[in-house]
């Protein structure tokens, strides 16, 4: 379908893509330093998943009175989903964090908060270049989304390996194991949202 001069979802499209990424630097740069920081975070985040939920449902109501769209209406859901897939992920580890009274993130979770920043950061640039119908330069941050998507498996692998190897406490290494594979989910959304970058690109050429 041609683009047209502008449109609406695809406005819709890249304020959820901003909020998504916008959690993922809080989700980052917030400091847990005790109980009281720690559920704040939780509650912080929660906020951000609730905001991105009415985002959510306002282009469900525009995607049902639109009728010409600059890329299938189908498309721009599936977007929508995975990119709210990110968000619950991310107000999901932050919940577990909470009830597991974890309150000092090690080199691991530092790490994937990074590179769920960055992911996060890539899928706005490129749903920026969507709306400025600039399809074949979004290649290039699809690109690098698949690529830091690796990092994070290669990370959760030997993260988990090293948790193994190094204690003894199994409701330790429960806790730890599944705050990480949150993360490594958190990295697979974000792979989703480029993979379904990729469809629309493959789509409208």
């Amino acid at each position: 379908m041609l683009f047209t001069k502008s449109d609406a979802l695809l406005d819709d499209l890249y304020e959820i893509a901003k909020n998504v990424h916008q959690t993922a630097i809080y989700f980052n740069e917030y400091k847990i330093t005790s109980l009281e920081t720690v559920k704040t975070f939780s509650t912080e985040m929660k906020e951000y998943e609730t905001k991105g939920d009415k985002l959510i449902h306002e282009i469900i109501v525009q995607i049902n009175k639109t009728f010409i769209t600059a890329i299938e209406r189908e498309d721009v859901l599936d977007l929508a989903v995975k990119l709210d897939d990110v968000l619950d992920g991310l107000e999901f580890c932050a919940s577990r964090l909470y009830i597991y009274d974890i309150m000092e993130p090690d080199q691991t979770m530092v790490r994937f908060g990074q590179l769920i920043e960055e992911a996060t950061k890539q899928i706005l640039l490129a749903i920026e270049l969507l709306q400025k119908q600039k399809l074949s330069a979004m290649k290039e941050y699809i690109i690098r989304i698949n690529d830091l998507e690796s990092e994070g498996d290669e990370l959760v692998r030997e993260s988990i390996r090293q948790l193994f190897k190094t204690s003894s406490d199994p409701i330790h290494i429960m806790q730890l194991k599944e705050v990480y594979e949150v993360l490594e989910d958190v990295m697979d959304h974000c792979e989703d949202v480029a993979d379904a970058m990729e469809s629309v690109i493959m789509g409208n050429s």
